[in-house]
């Protein structure tokens, strides 16, 4: 990086419209210089007059490269987003990305983790929030001028020609449409207002609701969605690539209303005044109006310049920084689940490659492997448990990184997400060609329908999610005491016999009596032995099950027969639901599932000590729970479910901590 005193030198991946619409802001910015212009076809005629005084370079990668580049503008199409910005993150560029940053909130985080983890600036490009008369907006809002904030209301709409199939706009391959295009606009601008209502910088709806027309090609052409904010305020969003609006925001509050033509132009793209109209009931309207000569785009420029030479890596407010950002996408990601969008470029068939646009990577080692009798293959250390997952492009951002970092085993069954988890999995183990590296654990025979002839109905459906012709290891999912626990063990030896599961099966959240009686049962009749469990384990013992059915094995009297055995534990909710993060604690009573499940004298003693010795390491409480799991005089293998890459991370923290027999006990209080 240039010095403090010197411009921040833009580079800009991409040449299109929005390009020269940035590049204008750079050339009437006071912190930027714009230094190059990365394209694929440098040959492209007129390249030089829209981009004056910028370097013409082949090729985005040799712009990353190039060391007198401080700082990237992504003006890509939507789906290359995520690449470019991570890549650029990797390469020590700070990252401008236009809107949306990226696909889906999982994406978006994916982004925000390689510029985390670089020490890099990334910022969103909703030009219209770093202008003046967004902050206006906002004074009024919180000054009460309209009374307390009852609704908003807000569209961004315009008319393409036509259907023009190529079209960016028109095509799924480049996630066109108009939510992700322009409905971000009327969707921040709801939350800010809504926010600024709360005194927040913003507010996340606790509700949403969507409608859309999907055309010919796909995308949505038109579409609507309802926002319910916590505070009762309602916001009424609309966007359309199809279809011209009126474009106004309207804010309605108990004494009046507020409304805004095309607020994010705000005065102009080269300056100029703006106006907010308010209007109150009885008493006629005002107007102010917001005056300003800089130019639009000038004004992210310079909020972003700002932020990297003071070397801080977000927006400041009322910039969107990266929690906004998050929030933002998330809304969106509901709007298209409501109305049943997704792109042609996010399935499984087109996602062969990882979030940064490269091969999946080799099976790594940052996780160590084990041997766990009965499995052909050494497995990870820690399983992956990824039931939150709806779609492939967000479900494969975390597969990847988790295998690429030595995980192999993947924890799925067949009620979850109604059978979307396993056909997810599915998908990612034929797409990376990856299912003799892994480990597929496949639960079935859930209650109320646990009975032995559902395993085999059960397992030939997984099985054709999974897209494969066997599991790894196999749980009944729970148990039914009712039924003689030979048929259950006849059921699931029957499967080993006809090769659908290759490896050990046994029970999840089954009694110490009932996997003895298995076990019995096995060694009189010829069966293969129920050789795995998987039950709740962790340094926090279950008082009470947190759904119907559950068995913990924490107490002192498991941990003998688990070590007597040498029984293998899968174990479920490793680090207690949060029970060692700042979410619990004595005077901390909000939570009523970890008060209702964890919280005891004993628990908090071991939650203690687990804080003691984490400061001791470096490390934090449930780093230390997940090495205790871990340490285990037992095969003991957790069960982990991050949900964003930075939770993966922190769950991997625990890996280099080694306690001792001696540490375990402490731990336990004896």
């Amino acid at each position: 990086m240039n010095s403090a005193s010197s411009p921040v030198r833009w580079g800009i991946l991409g040449p299109g419209n929005i390009a020269k619409a940035f590049a204008g802001g750079v050339a009437h910015s006071r912190t930027g210089r714009l230094a190059a212009i990365a394209t694929r076809n440098p040959g492209k005629p007129g390249l030089a007059e829209a981009f004056p005084g910028a370097r013409i370079v082949e090729g985005y990668e040799a712009l990353l490269c190039d060391p007198d580049i401080d700082a990237v503008y992504i003006a890509v199409p939507h789906p290359d987003h995520a690449r470019w910005a991570i890549r650029a993150a990797e390469a020590g560029k700070h990252v401008l990305c236009e809107k949306p940053m990226g696909l889906t909130a999982f994406e978006a985080d994916a982004m925000i983790h390689a510029a985390r983890k670089a020490g890099t600036f990334l910022g969103e490009a909703f030009m219209y929030r770093l202008h003046p008369q967004t902050l206006k907006l906002v004074e009024l809002v919180k000054s009460g001028i309209i009374g307390d904030i009852k609704m908003i209301k807000s569209s961004f709409g315009f008319a393409m020609p036509g259907f023009v199939p190529e079209h960016r706009l028109y095509s799924s391959e480049l996630a066109g449409g108009g939510i992700l295009d322009v409905g971000g606009y009327p969707v921040s601008m709801a939350r800010l207002i809504a926010g600024a209502a709360a005194g927040q910088p913003f507010l996340e709806p606790d509700q949403v609701s969507g409608a859309a027309h999907l055309g010919q090609s796909g995308v949505d052409e038109w579409a609507s969605a309802v926002l319910h904010f916590p505070n009762g305020i309602v916001a009424e969003v609309s966007c359309s690539i199809s279809l011209n609006q009126d474009n106004v925001l309207r804010i309605f509050g108990s004494t009046g209303r507020i409304e805004v033509a095309d607020f994010w132009y705000a005065g102009g793209k080269e300056g100029g005044t703006g106006k907010i109209t308010i209007i109150r009931a009885g008493n006629g309207s005002e107007v102010i109006e917001v005056t300003e000569s800089g130019w639009l785009y000038a004004f992210e420029v310079d909020a972003a310049g700002d932020a990297i030479l003071a070397g801080k890596q977000e927006f400041a407010w009322p910039g969107m920084g990266w929690a906004d950002s998050l929030g933002n996408l998330g809304v969106l990601d509901k709007w298209r689940a409501a109305v049943g969008l997704e792109y042609e470029v996010e399935k499984a068939e087109k996602r062969v490659n990882t979030i940064s646009g490269r091969k999946l990577g080799p099976n790594g080692t940052a996780i160590a492997k084990r041997q766990i009798p009965g499995l052909p293959r050494p497995a990870s250390v820690l399983a992956l448990g990824f039931e939150d997952f709806r779609t492939f492009s967000s479900g494969s951002i975390l597969l990847d990184a988790y295998y690429e970092a030595g995980g192999n085993i993947f924890d799925t069954a067949f009620v979850y997400g109604s059978g979307r988890t396993e056909a997810l999995l599915g998908d990612w183990l034929k797409n990376r060609g990856v299912r003799e590296q892994s480990v597929i654990i496949g639960k079935g025979a859930h209650t109320p329908v646990c009975y032995p002839d559902v395993i085999a109905k059960q397992l030939t459906q997984s099985l054709d999610r999974l897209k494969t012709d066997y599991v790894d290891i196999y749980f009944m999912h729970r148990d039914n005491p009712e039924v003689p626990i030979g048929e259950f063990v006849d059921a699931m030896d029957a499967e080993v016999k006809a090769g659908r599961i290759r490896g050990p099966f046994g029970g999840s959240n089954w009694t110490r009596e009932r996997m003895d009686e298995a076990i019995a049962y096995a060694d009189r009749n010829g069966r293969q032995r129920p050789g795995v469990l998987s039950n709740n384990f962790s340094l926090a013992e279950m008082l009470e099950p947190i759904w119907p059915g559950c068995i913990t094995s924490s107490s002192d009297e498991w941990k003998a027969w688990l070590t007597a055995r040498q029984m293998p534990n899968f174990a479920w909710s490793s680090q207690g639901r949060g029970f060692f993060t700042e979410r619990a604690g004595r005077d901390k009573r909000d939570n009523e599932e970890l008060v209702r499940v964890w919280y005891s004298d004993r628990n908090f003693g071991r939650r203690d000590r687990a804080i003691e010795l984490a400061a001791k390491l470096g490390k934090s409480p449930i780093h230390v729970a997940l090495a205790y799991v871990l340490a285990q005089p037992f095969p003991s293998i957790p069960l982990i479910g991050p949900r964003t890459l930075g939770e993966l991370d922190d769950s991997l923290r625990a890996l280099d901590i080694a306690l001792s027999p001696d540490d375990l006990k402490w731990l336990d209080g004896v």
